[in-house]
């Protein structure tokens, strides 16, 4: 099978492609630069350069595929509602291209802002687009499926970990050092969902080879909590682990507040049962304990 990948150098994207290619399949990927156009080129990976903003590169890239997965986004995250608008018209652009096709589209998105303060399953339906809930792919995946595009979902866990992460938890970690101290707020028992990013790219393949209607949840544990995380942080930089007031975590992580505050437990036994998925590979906890976890810091990456 041909398939187009947007974000094909990401962190998600590239585990995604490995997936594929792998399994036999033949790659296009969407990459922001000829330097990362090379990492994938002697992988045997063809390559578009171009962005989410370029619409008339991803057709292209849609048109020429059998299927498509889509895994990029600005992950600049005091952005997101901008971000998220930029991926709306991704999305919609390449629906665009295979409108009157069978051709399948996973679209990815997250479960941190589906369910708050209990379990998120596959039949929850994100709620409509907010300034609280800004992340528009579930309502345009909603949209093209009723013009009869073959399309679905794939929400991943808020911590996709492994070594060369960059993104949730580092982003804990890089307040950690700039701060002095490891904190989470309150009691901390609040809890994060967590998948290992080679799980997670079985989710995709698997999804695209069965051909069944999701959403699916790429998730490996239900919930982490969050003390527990910091405390591995602490422990990886030797710094103290404290507790915060509502009012000091806004101050201490700023933009990222809400989303350290968050208690976003999810549920992925449907889609275990569907695709006939496990997660494998270690849970999040034991991979915080590697000491070489922490040495890549968050970035801003669009794939």
């Amino acid at each position: 099978m041909r398939i187009f990948v947007t974000g094909a150098t990401g962190w998600v994207g590239s585990a995604v492609v490995s997936e594929l290619l792998g399994a036999g399949h033949q790659v296009t990927g969407l990459v922001r630069s000829v330097e990362r156009a090379a990492d994938l080129d002697t992988a045997g990976v063809r390559t578009l350069v171009g962005s989410l903003e370029d619409t008339r590169r991803l057709q292209e890239g849609a048109s020429e595929a059998d299927a498509v997965i889509h895994t990029a986004f600005n992950h600049d995250w005091s952005r997101f509602a901008e971000n998220s608008g930029v991926e709306r018209r991704a999305i919609e652009a390449i629906g665009a291209v295979l409108e009157g096709s069978d051709r399948p589209f996973l679209v990815t998105s997250g479960v941190v802002l589906l369910a708050p303060g209990r379990i998120a399953t596959e039949q929850d339906v994100a709620p409509p687009v907010s300034e609280r809930f800004p992340r528009a792919s579930e309502a345009a995946v909603r949209e093209l499926s009723a013009r009869g595009v073959h399309a679905t979902t794939i929400r991943l866990a808020p911590s996709v970990h492994g070594l060369g992460d960059h993104g949730f938890v580092p982003r804990l970690a890089a307040i950690a050092r700039e701060k002095g101290v490891s904190a989470y707020v309150g009691d901390g028992l609040n809890r994060w969902p967590a998948v290992h990013r080679l799980d997670a790219a079985r989710v995709y393949r698997l999804a695209l080879e069965n051909v069944t209607a999701g959403p699916f949840h790429a998730i490996g544990e239900m919930g982490v909590a969050l003390r527990d995380i910091a405390a591995a942080i602490g422990r990886s930089l030797g710094l103290p682990l404290v507790s915060l007031s509502a009012e000091e975590a806004a101050k201490h992580f700023g933009w990222f507040a809400p989303f350290v505050a968050i208690d976003a437990p999810a549920d992925s036994r449907h889609t275990q049962a569907i695709l006939g998925w496990s997660p494998q590979h270690q849970c999040l906890l034991a991979d915080l304990a590697d000491p070489g976890y922490f040495r890549v810091e968050s970035t801003g990456s669009s794939d």
